[in-house]
């Protein structure tokens, strides 16, 4: 292998200016080979020093040469520069090889150093031996140094002869240049050991041998003649000023070689002088010869000859010859240029040109591009059979069968015009289409020669059909592709003179619809509640198309549908588009069975179905059903609020707004619809529900026995009627209802928070004292007061808790009810939960939920409320989730935000304290900022850091790893409140937080308001409690574990202690607590709604007083993370509720990391 070819040494190396203030050097420093530099290093190491050289890391260079001793200095990885020593000994004329080699870097010899060193120096030598000769006084007056310090510009003294020389010539310039060539040799490539190309006079005798066309660089002698010398094309890099080489010459030698080193990854072993034009791959080649002539390199092929032609386009011919036998030979040639060249010895140069040789009268080398690319073929005919005897027995056959196909190929003569060649008749494209079952054709194709069949093949000229969409290829074509192809390809195939059509069966009549879709939109009712079929049907032109195939191509994303009469229509149409988007909404909503359905709470959607419909067929139920919900989102959710009397069995003055809300409710339950009544925290949700059970009680009465019955409940007492204090477990069952006309009608279901089920019957007692309430405040297991179904008997309203009616669903799912109120219900928001199945399971026909927070994390919480009352408004959890959750959040499409709020609006309503309670006292909030105790701080910061380290890790896998995420976090908090509640042992370090709130209530004490402390952790309650009573300051206390909440609540409501400590889950909603009018929040939660519920317990209708909130935050702890992200899924709510901001709505890892900053 040559190493030169494989490892590039062909590139030129630089000279370098590092050594300029080094040693002495002497003139007569040696060349070394690049191959022996290999040799010593290895390839890796000598490309790595030609790296070492460009980027000027060889320092400096010195030649001993009474030694015969290079020494170098080169820059390294460390700081020091390695030292390198290379023993030379002389070989030929001024090269020497190394012999030995010695470094400093760890490697120790042999090294990258060492070939940079050698290198440099090699560049050092080319430059001495082209510079002028130092005079007597330069040598006399500083010698080398002297000059180098000059070159590097840092003499001052003869500034003269350094600005005059500028544009003066220079010696090299007169310098004789040496005139170059490319010598061409016909060479044979002998299969012996070494495979190395030899002149055919100097080949041995035996063995197959190649002829190949070789070239190499020669130089033009004093005499007039071209000769080699030591010039190869390896050692051609050196010689660049050596020789006086035309530098433009000697780069055109560098690009013929780089050309021919990118087409073979190494020269044949052993021969670094010859390069072989058939190796030359790149159509560049030709180009690059042209350029030759530019630069006057002559191509020459001996001493003197120099006739050696390159042609501009070469064609591969065979001449046809009849013999005296009758037999047929036939030769393969070239014409270059129109001209038939006569050639012993012929080549090709790749795929894209060839080569000839004529050696009589003299030699004559000829080289061209051909007109297009060779393929095996051709080079086959020209390199191993360039001749070929067809007996006289078989003229005819070929003439016939095999002249065709080679005339297609190449240029067929015959030079002395013995034989006649016949007219070829062109062979027949013929398409062969079938139609078969099932909107099937099938395509085959094959050539008709003298009315014979033959297949395609690759010599097989095809005509151009690309315009035609066609491809000539047998095929299987069905459906649409079928139809299109029959409607459109085939017409045009049919019209072509050079292709011949064939049709097999019965030709189908596909048709085009071009008209516009007309859509006409019906629906059916159902035997399922709430759910209509969806009747859509499709025509264009008259011809109907069935609903199943066309949302099936919809869905799939096809662009044209066919029918089975043959006839298809383009899908690309925005009507088609649309309704794509539509029917893909309402099949989210439930599985489809058989047809397409659509739930009537989706008015909005049938909205939009109507207007994208040319007509519409609603059913007579639908029209019922839905039209008051219309015209209810037509009116913005209000339009109800007409003048619906207040039962006068409520004994409340409602408010404007409470009336509107009322009368609402009223309207939605008439037309059987659910609802979300949104209302802000205090603004008297429960007595616009107590109105509207009296409302349906009074409506039913009236139903049954006319105004007096209404005006007239009854006054037998209920021995089940629970009020403030609970009942004895013994009291009698409620006699039983008689079935039939007669009976009462079914009681409304009310599903409460634990805590909150005291204050309805509460409620109920104060402002509709004819409701019959019953409150269940046992499982069934226990008995308690009675059955679901016997405290259900004779009652108008059942209250349960969440807890009361998980355990026992079955009991309430057995009962008949008038409805499900679900108060605080956002107790149902997790639709994994099983008390939101319960909600969902329960068949009534009338929902309504009630909350001031009907979204506290993220959207999924109002389609989990929605999907309670409204099943189908906002379709499946999964759809929900990618058509509005994930665009919204990210900010990809604002304007769904809007399109959501348009949806549930006639189904929710909402108003705040600011909008409708005008004379509600102000409520001023203020964030009271605590520095924790030094020792408490360093505390803080010690276990920030620890868990910090422990959770950073797991937020690529937040769901696996919640759970440990989430204690961290947890104990951060509590950490931030007081280092005791982490552990005992912290019992010394005071905590800030709990100073300054004992500071606050002292003021608050004395000036006679009371307060309302609230906490996430109850053991920090617990040391609230302590230190209060140290102080001698009475509280009433209530949490989880509180057993009789109503007494607890009524002593603080009726009592005069100015303290109520109360936990945040316990107690943060569902209770009138406006007695007092200061609250302290010691921790902040991660929901600022679930804080806003507590606060509202005070700040509500009834007050009386001004409302001071502080929220007390430990600085530079997690609770003022905490703190920002509150104010983020503010965010959220207020962007679903109240405008049309874009939020980012749920607790993520990217969250967590920041509230991990603290």
């Amino acid at each position: 292998m040559d190493l030169g070819d494989e490892f590039d040494v062909h590139d030129g190396f630089p000279a370098g200016d590092g050594d300029a203030d080094g040693p002495v050097h002497s003139t007569a420093v040696p060349m070394v080979d690049a191959v022996d530099v290999i040799r010593l290093v290895g390839p890796r190491a000598f490309n790595r020093a030609k790296e070492y050289v460009r980027d000027g890391a060889v320092l400096d260079t010195a030649w001993h040469p009474a030694d015969e001793r290079l020494e170098g200095t080169v820059r390294g990885a460390e700081s020091t520069p390695y030292q390198v020593v290379v023993d030379l000994r002389a070989t030929r004329g001024e090269y020497s090889r190394p012999v030995r080699s010695r470094c400093t870097c760890p490697i120790g010899s042999d090294c990258k150093h060492v070939a940079a060193t050698l290198l440099q120096s090699n560049s050092r030598a080319v430059a001495d031996r082209s510079a002028p000769a130092p005079t007597v006084d330069e040598l006399t007056t500083g010698g080398v140094t002297a000059l180098g310090a000059a070159r590097s510009g840092t003499g001052a003294s003869d500034w003269r002869s350094t600005v005059g020389a500028i544009g003066q010539p220079t010696r090299a310039s007169s310098v004789r240049t040496t005139r170059m060539g490319l010598l061409f040799e016909l060479r044979d490539r002998a299969h012996s050991t070494r495979g190395r190309a030899v002149a055919p006079s100097a080949r041995r005798q035996g063995g197959p041998t190649v002829q190949r066309l070789g070239v190499r660089p020669v130089t033009l002698s004093g005499t007039g003649n071209w000769v080699r010398g030591n010039l190869t094309w390896t050692s051609l890099p050196y010689q660049l000023n050596r020789l006086a080489i035309e530098p433009d010459q000697h780069a055109w030698f560098g690009q013929f070689a780089a050309l021919h080193r990118s087409a073979v990854s190494t020269y044949t072993p052993g021969d670094a002088d010859w390069l072989f034009v058939d190796d030359f791959a790149s159509p560049l080649l030709w180009p690059l010869l042209a350029e030759a002539g530019r630069l006057g390199i002559s191509l020459v092929t001996g001493k003197r000859a120099t006739d050696v032609v390159v042609g501009d386009e070469a064609r591969v011919t065979v001449d046809a010859v009849r013999g005296d036998d009758g037999s047929m030979l036939l030769t393969a040639g070239v014409t270059v240029d129109g001209v038939a060249r006569r050639a012993e010895s012929t080549g090709v140069i790749a795929d894209h040109g060839v080569w000839c040789v004529a050696h009589e009268p003299a030699p004559t080398f000829t080289l061209a591009p051909t007109a297009g690319p060779l393929d095996d073929e051709q080079r086959r005919l020209l390199t191993i059979t360039p001749e070929v005897v067809v007996p006289a027995a078989d003229s005819d056959e070929f003439l016939r069968d095999y002249y065709p196909t080679l005339r297609r190929r190449v240029d067929v003569v015959s030079s002395d015009a013995s034989i006649e060649f016949p007219t070829i008749v062109p062979p027949v494209l013929t398409l062969t289409v079938g139609f078969e079952k099932g909107q099937t054709i099938r395509l085959t194709w094959r050539w008709t020669i003298d009315g014979a069949p033959r297949p395609l093949t690759a010599h097989s000229p095809v005509p151009d059909l690309v315009e035609l969409d066609a491809v000539p290829r047998d095929q299987v074509l069905k459906g649409v592709t079928a139809a299109e192809f029959a409607t459109g390809t085939l017409p045009a195939l049919e019209a072509r003179p050079d292709v011949q059509v064939d049709l097999v069966g019965t030709r189908p009549d596909y048709h085009e619809l071009t008209d516009e879709p007309r859509l006409t939109i019906t629906t059916m009712p159902t035997d399922k509640r709430d759910w209509f079929d969806l009747g859509v049907l499709v025509t264009v032109e008259g011809r109907t198309v069935p609903f199943t195939p066309l949302i099936t191509a919809l869905a799939k994303g096809r662009k044209k549908l066919l029918l089975v009469d043959h006839s298809y229509l383009s899908l690309d149409h925005p009507a088609f588009d649309e309704l794509k988007r539509l029917i893909d909404e309402a099949s989210a909503l439930d599985e489809w069975e058989v047809a397409p359905r659509i739930n009537r709470y989706q008015a909005s959607l049938w909205s939009e179905l109507d207007e994208l419909a040319d007509e519409t067929v609603p059913a007579a139920e639908w029209q019922r059903s839905v039209g008051g919900l219309l015209a209810l989102a037509d009116a913005g959710g209000l339009a109800a609020a007409t003048a619906t009397p207040v039962p006068a069995t409520v004994d409340a003055t409602l408010r404007p707004y409470q009336h509107e809300g009322f009368a609402w409710l009223a309207f939605l339950h008439e037309q059987g619809l659910g609802g979300v009544l949104a209302d802000d925290m205090g603004l008297g949700k429960t007595l616009q529900t107590l109105a509207l059970v009296a409302h349906v009680r009074e409506t039913e009465r009236m139903r049954v026995g006319g105004p007096a019955a209404a005006a007239d409940p009854a006054a037998a007492p209920d021995p089940l009627a629970a009020t403030a204090e609970a009942a004895p477990a013994e009291a009698a069952p409620a006699p039983a209802a008689a079935d039939g006309p007669g009976a009462p009608p079914a009681p409304f279901l009310v599903v409460a928070p634990t805590s909150v089920v005291s204050n309805w019957v509460a409620e109920a007692a104060r402002f509709t004292p004819g409701l019959t309430v019953r409150a269940v405040t046992a499982t069934q297991a226990k008995g308690g007061r009675g059955s679901v179904h016997d405290l259900a008997r004779g009652a108008d309203v059942v209250v349960t808790s969440y807890a009361l009616f998980r355990l026992d669903f079955a009991a309430y799912q057995a009962e008949g009810w008038a409805g499900l109120i679900l108060d605080e219900a956002q107790f149902v928001k997790n639709r994994a939960s099983q008390a939101h199945r319960c909600a969902v399971d329960l068949d009534v026909p009338f929902k309504l939920a009630i909350t001031g927070t009907p979204l506290e994390n993220s959207l999924t919480d109002l389609w989990s409320l929605l999907h309670v009352v409204a099943p189908g408004l906002l379709g499946s959890s999964v759809r929900f989730a990618d058509d509005y959750v994930k665009p919204i959040a990210t900010g990809e499409a604002p304007d769904l935000l809007q399109k959501l709020r348009r949806r549930i609006r006639p189904l929710m309503m909402r108003r705040t304290k600011e909008q409708v309670a005008s004379d509600l006292p102000a409520k001023q909030e203020q964030v009271l900022r605590v520095d924790l105790d030094p020792a408490h701080r360093d505390l803080y910061d010690a276990f920030l850091q620890r868990e910090r380290q422990k959770l950073l890790g797991l937020m690529d896998d937040l769901d696996r790893n919640r759970f440990i995420v989430f204690r961290s976090l947890t104990l951060l908090r509590l950490l931030s409140l007081d280092a005791s509640l982490v552990d005992e042992a912290y019992v010394d370090i005071p905590s800030a937080k709990l100073d300054q709130l004992l500071d606050e209530l002292e003021d608050v004490v004395a000036e006679g308001h009371r307060a309302l402390i609230f906490s996430q952790f109850t053991t920090f309650l617990h040391k609230v409690a302590a230190r209060l009573e140290q102080r001698g300051v009475a509280f009433e206390y209530l949490d989880g574990s509180t057993r009789r909440r109503a007494e607890v609540i009524d002593r603080f409501k009726t009592g005069d202690a100015p303290a109520f400590l109360i936990s945040l889950k316990a107690g943060g909603f569902g209770l009138n607590l406006t007695e007092a009018d200061y609250v302290f929040i010691l921790d902040p939660w991660w929901n600022p709604a679930t804080e806003a519920q507590a606060v509202d317990r005070t700040h509500r209708i009834g007050q009386t007083d001004n409302v001071m909130v502080y929220r007390m935050i430990a600085n530079d702890t997690i609770e003022e993370k905490v703190l920002a992200l509150q104010a983020q899924k503010s965010q959220l709510f207020d962007a679903v509720m109240d405008d049309d901001a874009v939020f980012s709505a749920a607790l993520t890892a990217d969250d967590i990391r920041g509230l991990l900053d603290a």
